[in-house]
């Protein structure tokens, strides 16, 4: 739904402010600004509820306070529950180039004393008095902007309430990052994609989008209906067609045994939510080697578009399709490939007038011959690929190289890492912040700026309560990225199951060793 004229209309005249920021950054990498930071999940709550330790995920943009090296930088970061003061110190002192203290002295941490399961931007709108505080805070609003995990109408109202511009997508634009917008986006830029329908909003027209599908893939056997917006591969249903011939009747009787990620999903609430917010239907490509690349890009204020870094993702769960981890870069087989279609999208993109971070998921196959490549689908806002790629171009100072693909330390050394904000284990619950840190510590796996290699941790806060954690480990090639990974692991494993006997996941059943 659209804003009402008059409010889009303002939040249209703030973010011209937003390029005259942007422009002064180009200028002065020492401009004196203040960034806003909201890290709010504001999506499906519903889904939301199926991702372990979710609550904690907004915690992934601490990477953020790494922008206070500049020393005329200000930063101000919102969240639902405090942040242990040993994980923002953990931060901070990550700076290569101005000290712990001086940072601290230029950040503003505060929080709402609100765990209910709802968006962080509802909390903050709700409560006048944190709004007052916020925009005295900020002071000079010709001189800060906001940054949000994504972007929606509760975004343009704190925006609009604090007087700052969001550095993200107009919500106006949203429709283009459903499943459905993303088909259209894709058919625009001219890439591959999977053959489906979009625009659905029952059962009947699922119905008879998997028959025409059947009709155009003789012998196709699965195909895949997502919700709109679904997200981390919540929201995909995987459909099974029936043996011989389809039929209208077949195809709905087998349409009761849809298989999901989630365990606690069920075909009626499925049922409920694409009635609610439509869906698409698409082919499941099949081949003998199959992987899940991405593509991260950026929009800037100015209408340029700038390629940021590919992955490797690792997906899982009982569908396969659930994100787990990345390995960066995207393979060099076809990595070329993914960032020339990327490309093309992304000049779509801008073209409609979306600005900010998004990501482009892609599907590569092969059948004893050349990849293959499919765009899947389109996130408009900051991802799980966000952090471990930020932690490295943060604490590296290096950059893309948009020809290879690579990612170059000022010296001229390529970089890797292998990254997820999901290794977990039964034996790490109870681990406090200041457990982590003494390991970390004492067997030395933390980040070393004199290399430029080591592990960054995450997600920190959800250790206790879920045995739950995000690394980054970063490597001057991909071997030596994959390395740290398993010894980190090890170290972790290791330091808990003394205490805890048959708790540890296996090695053997982490979620992605090297091919």
């Amino acid at each position: 739904m659209n804003a009402p004229e008059s409010e889009s209309g303002q939040f249209k005249d703030l973010q011209l402010r937003l390029k005259e920021v942007w422009q002064q950054f180009q200028d002065d990498p020492t401009y004196e600004h203040t960034s806003v930071i909201v890290p709010s999940m504001t999506v499906n709550q519903e889904e939301l509820a199926k991702v372990t330790g979710a609550a904690f995920y907004e915690e992934r943009l601490m990477f953020a306070l790494i922008r206070l090296r500049n020393p005329n930088a200000r930063l101000i970061y919102v969240t639902s529950q405090p942040v242990h003061p040993d994980i923002v110190d953990y931060y901070l002192q990550l700076l290569d180039s101005v000290s712990a203290s001086h940072a601290r002295r230029r950040l503003h941490m505060l929080c709402v004393f609100d765990a209910s399961p709802r968006p962080l931007t509802e909390k903050i709108l709700e409560r006048p008095h944190l709004l007052r505080r916020l925009r005295r805070i900020i002071g000079n609003t010709n001189r800060a902007y906001l940054t949000c995990y994504n972007s929606t109408a509760l975004e343009r109202q704190l925006a609009l309430k604090l007087g700052t511009p969001l550095n993200g997508l107009d919500p106006d634009l949203l429709s283009l990052g459903t499943k459905s917008g993303n088909r259209r986006v894709f058919a625009e830029a001219g890439v591959n994609y999977p053959v489906g329908f979009e625009d659905l909003r029952s059962a009947d027209d699922i119905v008879r989008s998997l028959l025409a599908l059947r009709e155009q893939r003789p012998g196709l056997e699965r195909a895949v209906i997502k919700l709109n917006e679904g997200f981390g591969g919540e929201g995909n249903a995987i459909f099974t067609y029936p043996e011989g011939t389809a039929d209208d009747n077949s195809v709905r009787q087998r349409l009761q045994k849809l298989s999901w990620l989630s365990g606690v999903e069920t075909y009626g609430n499925f049922l409920r939510k694409f009635d609610a917010m439509g869906g698409i239907v698409e082919e499941l490509i099949v081949a003998s080697q199959t992987r899940s690349p991405s593509v991260q890009m950026r929009i800037l204020p100015d209408g340029s578009t700038r390629l940021v870094s590919s992955h490797e993702q690792v997906l899982g769960g009982s569908t396969g399709q659930a994100y787990l981890g990345c390995r960066f870069p995207a393979d060099e087989d076809y990595r070329k490939t993914l960032l020339e279609q990327a490309q093309k999208i992304g000049v779509v993109l801008s073209g409609h007038g979306v600005i900010g971070r998004f990501a482009i998921d892609f599907f590569a196959s092969r059948n004893n011959g050349r990849w293959n490549t499919h765009a899947i689908e389109i996130n408009l806002r900051m991802g799980g690929t966000t952090p471990p790629f930020h932690a490295l171009e943060f604490l590296t100072g290096g950059e893309l190289h948009d020809d290879s693909g690579l990612f170059m330390a000022p010296n001229g050394q390529a970089k890797f890492y292998t990254a997820t904000d999901n290794l977990k284990s039964p034996a790490y619950r109870g681990l406090l912040p200041e457990d982590l840190f003494e390991i970390i510590w004492r067997h030395g796996i933390g980040f070393r700026h004199a290399t430029g290699t080591g592990v960054l941790f995450y997600m920190i806060g959800a250790l206790s309560q879920y045995g739950k954690l995000g690394v980054t480990c970063i490597g001057n090639s991909a071997d030596e990225a994959q390395r740290l990974f398993e010894q980190t692991v090890r170290i972790l494993d290791d330091s808990t199951a003394g205490k805890k006997q048959g708790m540890v996941v296996p090695m053997s059943d982490r979620y992605f060793p090297m091919e």
